[in-house]
């Protein structure tokens, strides 16, 4: 995509900090790190959703990622890695060409995810929701699209 800073960066019109680069996916340092050794994984095809990426591609993705996670542990001394994908704005996504997120962690980094804990009302609820999800849930054999429930 012709806008499109990863694929500029694909490309080789924007300079970037490989780390790893095959046939499907481009490994790369982060340019605004949560923490220092923050590396992106994109696949070379441009997908804005992670719901479009081929199997082989999306399994590459996070492939690479757990094992460039392991190799941050042992190079950096870290205590851990999280793998981030966010799908969508409202995800926190902000460029539009989907990209998994290894970033590696210590004890005393001081990051957050702000996450919470909800509680389901009851057990009814939680059934239902699960049951509506279900209803959406798609997996092919052939290529493992999962369906946008806004088609």
């Amino acid at each position: 995509m012709k806008n499109c800073i990863f694929c500029k960066i694909i490309a080789g019109e924007i300079p970037s900090v490989k780390l790893y680069e095959d046939e499907l996916v481009y490994a790369f340092m982060d340019i605004a790190p949560i923490n220092y050794g923050h590396t992106l994984v994109i696949p070379k095809e441009h997908h804005t959703s992670v719901a479009t990426i081929p199997e082989n591609i999306a399994g590459r993705m996070f492939l690479v990622g757990s094992r460039l996670g392991v190799a941050m542990r042992r190079a950096l001394d870290a205590d851990g890695f999280n793998l981030h994908l966010s799908d969508g704005t409202v995800a926190g996504q902000v460029v539009m060409h989907a990209h998994l997120h290894i970033v590696p962690r210590w004890t005393d980094d001081n990051f957050h995810w702000n996450w919470r804990q909800l509680k389901y009302e009851s057990d009814e609820q939680r059934d239902k929701m699960a049951a509506k999800i279900q209803a959406f849930f798609q997996l092919k054999k052939d290529d493992s699209e999962v369906a946008d429930a806004e088609a």
